[in-house]
């Protein structure tokens, strides 16, 4: 069948047998018996060989009106799908039946028809752009001024489409000549009496109020008063749309809004109220675009007692979110998760707090769904449905509503507090249990706002929060987790016997509740309490240990992945202190059980996988029982990983493309257990397991060529501790690694360079002069980094101690080059605590200066400033010092040394004063020294 291509003319008949047969098809397709559908599926591919099935496809869609509409919209989706698929290999003839078609019959009787129609073309639009079918616009453009409203809206919805999906294609000739015609054509619709009219001429316009539109600039008055006029049309999706322009008009056309701001917040305030929840949600959106703007605290504060009042009434739980968040099920531990609704998990990775290698962590530190802590209103999580059901959207009015007063709270602060603790506290009295919990949630939000002002309320607010965690409503109780997630670091001020160990045994409870709900709630906010609290903990672990290792027994696999997060933010937290035989006996068990229980290919491995590795960090030596098989199994997952890659690489179609977040979370553990073992233990694990000293180095020298750069960062990081540990291992490979390195020295990918960066110094550090054959590969670009502005600090540290550390092994080789990176080198290491990492660096300087002391005359002010930064430096390196001060001091002479140590701010002379004994000598000669060599110090760098 199907075997002609039809002519040029676009004059084309169907074969009335074949058409018969792919109308059968089309009725198969809809069948629910699986194996029906899979037969079908396979024999339209087979008939996508034939170009003239396209042309059957557009034909159901548009010519066969006596079919049902679900047949022929079927058929207009199955085009669209071999549109976005092959249309670059469709005979021009197809092309050209396809778009007469779409354009003759776009207003079509049956709404569904049209809206596939839309979909359609807006497909071909983008496949072959705007100007590649030049009839396109002008004719729907002409089909607006049909008597026919069919013909109208289907006209409008496939316009809207088209300015949706291609409106960047507008920015540019010769499609921007189109807008001089649509954006007045659109305002004018505007008035139109039917509602889905205007409500699309409306979405069109919105389309172009980002972007370097100057058309819509040249008609912005007449558009602004039309949304006026609109402000109380019947209809809520011209309303949605009324509100959606006003919130983008907000953020880049604010000075055109500002004559009738008064008269916008009275209208955006009323529709944040509309009966329609989704007009409400777009209504709100404006006060967090609001808040942004600078002139929001002089105009929005007189509304404040209306605003604050609303904002919360929109934040309580409506009748039909409890039903769909399965509010009154109270216990559900026992029901297991289903697969379906286990969230998809992902590994990335965050920088540091310190200098050295970046760190990889799970989904948020506190292994929510969000980028930061789980109770973020600003990111939707947190706020109670942080779980929510499919049919509940992620982002809705309650959640924006709690987003917009926390904004408001970092904006207004205090000021806030006499309208909206009155309320709050009338709500906390209620007999509803959805007004205590608004409440409680209000009061989660505005914690770090409000926080100076609400201090005087916390002790007596923190006990009723705990109190809260007994309520009988697991909404309540899961929110008020949260809330109290927020207050912990005033919490941790406060005598323990009052605040800490309530709060804690508190959440351990929780932890154990009968509802799942509760459960993933209280671990967040435990893990929250254990980033505050830190080593504070330590006295209360064998009772954490027991709750945490307990809760094994009750949680399903979603809250599991949690429980993962808490035990290894606990580690992260406490540290060494984890390190005793019944800590470990208590806790490795279950969670090497579940190590064992899970496939190389189960997601589930990769919050496990995070969890042990700062469980081996902290560990050390106790992780030694433990670390030949959980080394030996990630040395498995890389190499099954690169395996797959090698064969998908082959054969795309018949090999699935890996996951590398597998390789990720692999390389990271096995750099903890590195880490963590040391250099005493780990040899001999390398050396007696089956992950040998043969194939470790091929096998990371692969992955440190890896495209993904997230492989990269993770393998850089454990070269780096490979080198620290067992430098053996690394040693005679080095002609391989250090190009690697030097080619991953981009700063653009923060995370990669920093660890390549991070490595290199550690790798100077074993290699010591040996180091010199490799200097030139990266010096240039070390250099180039630290110089750079606008980069993150842990980055520009991290280059500054491995320009010092390379500095101290070869100072042959890098001191040419110190008047280049001093001065940046200085002030990026001046505020660093005293440790290992800033000792070798000082004295790579120290010995760069001692080779070439006129490298570093320009800026010795800085140097000057950066030694004062030490605290305790070793006897050693502050002799060092001193050498070095004393000789530039006899090399300047002493009345430029009086005229040079006069301008040092005071604290910085008192510094030098008290450790070195430099400065009062010179301060006594000061005024009988005049000589015309003299030393400017630059004003900037200086210790203020």
């Amino acid at each position: 069948m199907i075997e002609s291509i039809p002519s040029s003319n676009c004059i084309w008949e169907p074969n009335q047998s074949d058409l018969r047969q792919i109308l059968q098809l089309l009725q198969e397709s809809q069948s629910p018996n699986t194996e029906t559908q899979r037969k079908v599926q396979q024999k339209l591919e087979e008939l996508n060989h034939f170009a003239d099935f396209n042309n059957y496809l557009v034909y159901v869609l548009t010519q066969l009106t006596a079919e049902d509409e679900p047949t022929r919209s079927l058929s207009g989706l199955i085009l669209k799908n071999n549109v976005k698929n092959h249309f670059d290999s469709f005979p021009p003839e197809v092309k050209k039946f396809i778009k007469q078609e779409c354009l003759k019959c776009v207003g079509d009787r049956s709404p569904l028809i049209r809206a596939t129609i839309g979909i359609l073309i807006t497909t071909i639009s983008s496949k072959g752009s705007i100007v590649g079918w030049p009839e396109l616009v002008p004719t729907l453009l002409s089909l607006l001024d049909s008597e026919n409203i069919e013909t109208v809206e289907g006209s409008f919805g496939a316009l809207q489409k088209i300015c949706e999906d291609s409106y960047e294609a507008f920015e540019t000739e010769p499609a921007a000549q189109y807008l001089a015609v649509m954006i007045p054509k659109f305002i004018l619709f505007l008035k139109h009496p039917q509602a889905k009219v205007r409500s699309h001429s409306l979405a069109c316009v919105n389309q172009f109020i980002f972007g370097r539109f100057s058309t819509l600039g040249e008609h912005m008055e007449l558009f602004i008063e039309a949304l006026f006029a609109l402000s109380s049309d019947s209809d809520p999706e011209v309303r949605k749309n009324v509100c959606r322009a006003l919130v983008m008009l907000l953020e880049v056309r604010l000075e055109q809004l500002l004559p009738h701001m008064s008269q916008i917040i009275g209208y955006i305030l009323e529709r944040s109220l509309d009966k329609d929840e989704a007009v409400a949600l777009e209504a709100c959106e404006f006060w967090l675009t609001f808040a942004e703007q600078d002139i929001c605290r002089d105009i929005l504060r007189e509304f404040l007692p209306k605003l604050i009042p609303v904002l919360v009434q929109c934040m309580r739980y409506s009748e039909i979110d409890v039903i769909l968040l399965k509010g009154d099920l109270e216990e559900d531990q026992h029901i297991p998760d289903l697969e379906k609704d286990i969230k998809p998990r992902f590994h990335f990775s965050k920088m540091s707090n310190t200098s050295g290698k970046v760190t990889a962590c799970g989904d948020g530190a506190n292994g929510s769904d969000d980028d930061e802590d789980i109770g973020s209103p600003m990111l939707g999580g947190g706020l109670g449905d942080q779980d929510d059901e499919d049919t509940l959207s992620n982002w809705n009015l309650r959640k924006c509503s709690a987003a917009g007063l926390d904004v408001l709270s970092n904006v207004f602060h205090e000021d806030i507090l006499e309208t909206l603790l009155p309320i709050l506290t009338s709500k906390l009295q209620s007999e509803e249990w959805e007004e205590i919990e608004v409440a409680i949630l209000a009061l989660g939000a505005i914690a770090e706002g409000c926080m100076k002002g609400m201090i005087p309320h916390l002790p007596d607010l923190i006990p009723f929060l705990i109190q809260a965690l007994n309520s009988k409503k697991a909404l309540v109780r899961s929110i008020t987790c949260w809330t109290l997630s927020r207050y912990t670091q005033w919490v941790m001020q406060q005598p323990h016997d009052h605040c800490l160990q309530p709060l804690m045994s508190a959440l351990l409870r929780k932890i154990l509740d009968a509802n799942k709900r509760v459960q993933k709630a209280a671990c967040s906010a435990f893990a929250t309490l254990e980033e505050d609290a830190r080593t504070e903990l330590v006295p209360y672990l064998p009772f954490i240990l027991d709750t945490l290792v307990y809760a094994f027994k009750k949680y399903q696999a979603n809250n599991l992945l949690l429980l993962y997060d808490a035990i290894g933010t606990l580690a992260d937290a406490v540290g060494t202190h984890l390190n005793k035989p019944e800590f470990i006996e208590l806790l490795m068990p279950p969670l090497i059980e579940k190590w064992n229980a899970l496939r190389d290919d189960d997601k589930g491995l990769f919050p496990l996988l995070e969890c042990l590795s700062s469980v081996a960090t902290a560990l050390q030596a106790g992780f030694i029982p433990y670390a030949q098989p959980v080394f030996a199994r990630c040395k498995n997952l890389v190499e099954r990983n690169l395996q797959q890659e090698s064969m998908h690489r082959m054969d795309p179609s018949g090999a699935e493309e890996p996951d590398k977040d597998f390789m990720v979370v692999a390389i990271d553990l096995m750099s903890s257990v590195v880490e963590g073992l040391g250099g005493v233990n780990i040899g001999g694990l390398l050396d007696s397991s089956p992950t040998s000293t043969t194939d470790m180095m091929p096998l990371l020298l692969q992955c440190m060529r890896d495209v993904q750069p997230e492989v990269r960062q993770s393998s850089f990081a454990l070269l780096g501790d490979l080198t620290k540990a067992c430098f053996h291992i690394v040693q005679p490979h080095m002609d391989e690694v250090m190009p690697v390195l030097s080619e991953n020295l981009v700063p653009e990918l923060i995370s990669v360079c920093n660890n390549a960066t991070w490595a290199i110094g550690e790798i100077a550090m074993k290699m010591g002069s040996g180091m010199e054959p490799y200097v030139h590969l990266f010096l240039q670009q070390l250099i180039e980094i630290v110089n750079r502005s606008n980069i993150p600090k842990t980055l520009m540290e991290n280059t500054a101690i491995t320009l010092g550390r390379v500095g101290y092994v070869c100072p042959s080789a890098v001191s040419p080059q110190l008047h280049q990176f001093i001065r940046p080198w200085c002030t990026s290491l001046r505020n660093i605590r005293d440790n290992e990492e800033k000792d070798s660096a000082f004295r790579g300087i120290c010995a760069m200066i001692s080779v070439n002391p006129a490298g570093i005359l320009q800026d010795f002010i800085f140097f000057c400033d950066a030694i004062a930064s030490w605290a305790t430096p070793k006897q050693d390196l502050k002799q060092m010092f001193y050498m070095i001060l004393m000789g530039f001091k006899e090399q300047v002479g002493d009345a430029s040394w009086s005229k040079f140590v006069s301008q040092f701010p005071q604290l910085l002379k008192e510094r030098l004063e008290a450790h070195y004994g430099i400065i009062s000598s010179a301060q006594q000669q000061q005024n009988i020294l005049n000589q015309q060599q003299q030393i400017r110090p630059p004003a900037e760098g200086m210790n203020q």
